[in-house]
Parts: C-alpha cells; structure tokens; sequence
C-alpha cells in the first residue's frame, strides 16, 4: 500500500512538473520578439547625426560670448592653412616632437581659449577623440623629407550662395564625416567671421542644414530656370 501511494504521489509531482514547465513556456512563447537596446544619450535622434550634439553643453556659453574683434578669423585665413580644400589644416605654430600624442594638442584644441604666445584663439577640433594628430595635420615649415605636390586646387566655397531657395537656411557644402561637430567651427571666438553663426543655442543643425554632394559655386544649385518660372 505504502509503494502505491509512493508512485501515484511521484506521477502527481512529475504532472505538476510538466504543467509548471509547459505553461512557462507557453507564456513565453506568447511574448514578442525583440532586441534589447542598451540606454543611450543619443536616443532621441539619429546615431549618423549624433556628433552635433557632442558640444551642446558650450551652445548657451557660445551664444553669450561677447564679439572680440580685434582677434577675429577670418574665412580667407581659415582656408589659407590648407594644402587644398577638403584638406586637414596644417599646424600654423612651432611644434616640439617630443610634446606631441596623445593629450598634448587637446590642451588648446579640445575647448578652445585665448592663447597669449600667438595672441589668438585656439581652433576647436571636432573630434577630440582621434589624439593621433599628426597622423593628418602637419606642421608648416617643418623639415620634412615629404615636399608639397602639385595638389588640385578646388576653389573654396563661398558664404551666402548655397542656399536651395532664397530665404532658406544654407547647405552645408562639405563632408560631415570627422565634421560632425557642427559648433567646434562654427561658434566660439575662435570660429571664422563669416561663418559664425547667429544661433548656436539651435544644437540640432541638421534639422535645418543638409549637405550637398558638390562645392557650392557662385550659382545656387538650385537656380529656377525661365521655364521654371513659367510653369
């Protein structure tokens, strides 16, 4: 009698067993598939846009920063400091080997300042993370086994005549990769005269702003025809 009870009882446990099991799975099998996202500050806009974003925390101090123009850039100066446009800017300042890597350049270059010794501001990079520096920007006059080639020369753009339509907000008529970081050229007193703009509070740039393919000439690429304008 005391075997029976012992097997009906093992059978009852190994039921209750099966039915616990079984109904989990069930009620997982009801849930829906999906990929578990890991938070992120960049949740609320696109990750290909995020980089405008990384120096917003400056948009209000930029904003409030009085005009010092006895130092500002300008345009011509900016582009002046490149092999070609498009290029990396070259070091315009004497450089020591030895100081160079890692977090030697971002001393001046990660949050900009006034830099008494060459009495300007110092540029703001816009991707402070690559610390290589010279694996792009080189130093001028500097003795080098490299000497400058016959590079193309592509006429820069110029400022008030990239606009789709007339009234509308400018193109931007450059790469944005390793430019992502929209304020790092064009806020602060460090940016250059002409494209310094009226509202670095407005960090989302690319709401408005959106690249175009080409170097912007001095004809709009979006200039109406008479055709157009008879339609």
């Amino acid at each position: 009698m005391k075997k029976r009870l012992g097997i009906i009882s093992l059978f009852v446990l190994l039921f209750i067993a099966f039915i616990t099991i079984w109904n989990f799975s069930y009620q997982q099998g009801l849930e829906e598939g999906y990929i578990p996202v890991e938070e992120s500050t960049s949740k609320h806009y696109l990750p290909s846009e995020a980089g405008v974003f990384e120096r917003s925390e400056y948009a209000v101090e930029y904003s409030n920063m009085p005009v010092d123009k006895n130092h500002q850039r300008l345009l011509k100066d900016y582009y002046k400091n490149r092999a070609y446009h498009g290029a990396p800017p070259s070091i315009p300042h004497p450089v020591k080997e030895m100081n160079l890597g890692e977090n030697t350049c971002l001393q001046c270059h990660q949050n900009g300042g006034f830099v008494n010794k060459y009495d300007a501001y110092a540029p703001v990079t816009p991707h402070p993370e690559m610390i290589n520096c010279r694996q792009c920007h080189v130093a001028q006059n500097s003795n080098t086994l490299f000497k400058p080639a016959n590079l193309a020369q592509v006429k820069a753009p110029k400022v008030g005549v990239n606009n789709a339509l007339i009234g509308t907000p400018p193109m931007i008529p450059h790469q944005i990769q390793m430019r992502e970081n929209c304020l790092s050229c064009h806020a602060g007193p460090a940016a250059p005269k002409e494209i310094r703009v009226t509202h670095p509070e407005r960090v989302n740039c690319r709401q408005c702003h959106v690249p175009t393919d080409r170097v912007v000439s001095d004809i709009a690429p979006f200039t109406r025809t008479k055709s157009d304008n008879n339609e």
